[in-house]
């Protein structure tokens, strides 16, 4: 006779299709919380990238404001992911976007926070039109297969480079450095600073786990190197990578911890701030900077959105095996979720809502089904209200996964055709432009004109689908954005 707990574990094996796919509901909520670990942080990070940058008004969204809407959208998001998608691709604002949003579109005239957050609507509206009408899908079906390998080794460089730059051992150079070299390792060329060593602790840690087969080797590391984190940091009080003196003057602290001081404060919970929730407006970006500057605007918006989203399941489906006959599974339903990721992310105020590629580590951990996303969503739902839980856990704790799983990705870089010339430097270019432009749309963009371009001089323009023509004028657009933006105002 069957237990009620027995009928549920096979109900959620039936739904989610964990046997079929070769896992087990240990190994989704394991990868679940590895997921959530590697990408809790953008609750930190987000409110401080758009939550504090002035609007043309001089208005600013707010931290805590920008933080609560950012747990939910990704808590909601990535939940109807898993249920209705049913992959292990966790979602949260976009970084690719939010950049574009504070060094770019923030600077025009006449626009105001509201205004830009309904242009970012505007682009999810039509993101979801193209995944309706099946031209996404069908972007992503003529794409050439060793395009989409270079995709996911591109993307495992790129988490890789993530890793090492949050982690501080690749550091930028200041521009006054007068060098034409961008990065640096460690602090003048050495390794130095408690968190330092614990990020080689969990990259040696996960190594050992990992060679010995232990499951779950990324969560163990990940986990024991916090709890490392935390002692030292109770120890030797190392403090942040940059802090505020008595003086109201930031200081530099090369040897601190890089975002999250990985310490409990007296504050263990908070009341959420819901008032940005539906406080864009919809054409306002029309009437202050006009119809073409807007349009523009949202192209924009949507190249990005649009393509990054594209590489980064390519890349997470390859790694969870549910790609079958060269298609994800749900593709469709996946896309879809994608785009309503932007509608809901302009609509709350909290930017477009993406697929993460930090899901990686959750993949890496065991998770193959959208039940760990159940578990990603339901820790970032708790994480509105319980501040230590995103806080706790330091870059240099889970920065050492996201470098293994760049690895375990960058193995399929063997399944490329590198002996035609038109694939291979499409596939060098996609890979090297990923993790150096920090964008996985340039890096794809990059890839698909120089393909197309090659294959024009080789004489072998029929070979190309037409869509990719289209796809490849596109990134033409959006790469010359700003000459075409001086033309518009000039």
């Amino acid at each position: 006779m069957s237990t009620p707990t027995q009928d549920a574990t096979s109900s959620l094996d039936k739904y989610f299709h964990i046997t079929k796919r070769g896992s087990s509901v240990a190994n989704e909520i394991r990868g679940g919380i590895a997921t959530f670990f590697a990408m809790s942080y953008i609750v930190v990070l987000n409110p401080l990238i758009i939550g504090l940058a002035p609007d043309s008004s001089g208005s600013i969204l707010g931290v805590p404001q920008v933080a609560a809407v950012t747990a939910l959208v990704a808590g909601i998001m990535t939940i109807i992911m898993g249920v209705w998608a049913k992959q292990p691709f966790a979602m949260a604002a976009g970084l690719g976007v939010n950049a574009l949003l504070t060094t770019t579109i923030i600077s025009t005239p006449n626009l105001t926070w509201p205004e830009i957050m309904g242009l970012v609507f505007w682009a999810g509206i039509l993101m979801t039109l193209l995944v309706l009408t099946g031209f996404r899908t069908a972007v992503f079906n003529a794409v050439p297969e060793s395009l989409k390998t270079a995709i996911v080794v591109g993307i495992g460089f790129f988490i890789a480079f993530i890793g090492l730059v949050n982690a501080g051992i690749i550091r930028r150079v200041p521009d006054i450095a007068g060098t034409t070299v961008p990065v640096k390792f460690g602090v003048n060329g050495h390794l130095l600073g408690w968190p330092t060593l614990v990020f080689l602790f969990g990259l040696l840690l996960t190594i050992t786990l990992w060679v010995r087969n232990v499951r779950g080797a990324i969560l163990y590391s990940v986990l024991a190197s916090t709890a490392l984190a935390i002692f030292l940091e109770s120890a030797l009080k190392i403090g942040p990578s940059v802090y505020t003196n008595d003086a109201g003057e930031k200081v530099a602290n090369p040897v601190g911890w890089s975002l999250n001081v990985p310490a409990f404060g007296s504050n263990t919970s908070a009341a959420p701030d819901m008032s940005l929730v539906g406080k864009m407006d919809l054409f306002g970006g029309f009437t202050s900077i006009g119809g073409l500057a807007a349009t523009l605007l949202i192209f924009t918006i949507l190249v990005s959105a649009f393509f990054d989203a594209m590489g980064t399941s390519v890349g997470l489906a390859t790694e969870a095996g549910t790609i079958k006959d060269g298609q994800i599974e749900n593709v469709d339903r996946v896309l879809l979720v994608d785009a309503l990721g932007s509608v809901v992310g302009g609509g709350s105020s909290s930017s477009s809502s993406q697929i993460f590629v930090e899901s990686a580590t959750g993949i890496g951990a065991g998770a193959r089904t959208g039940l760990a996303n159940v578990v990603t969503g339901v820790l970032f739902l708790l994480a509105i209200f319980l501040s230590p839980l995103v806080t706790v856990v330091p870059f240099e704790a889970v920065a050492p996964a996201m470098v293994f799983v760049g690895f375990l990705m960058m193995r399929q870089a063997v399944n490329i055709e590198w002996d035609d010339w038109a694939l291979g430097i499409a596939s060098f270019l996609t890979i090297i432009f990923m993790p150096l432009a920090y964008s996985i749309a340039d890096g794809i963009g990059a890839g698909f004109v120089s393909y197309v371009f090659i294959r024009l001089v080789q004489g072998r323009a029929k070979e190309v689908h037409w869509l990719m023509y289209v796809v490849s004028a596109a990134f033409l657009v959006f790469f010359g954005m700003g000459l075409i933006d001086g033309w518009a105002h000039a």
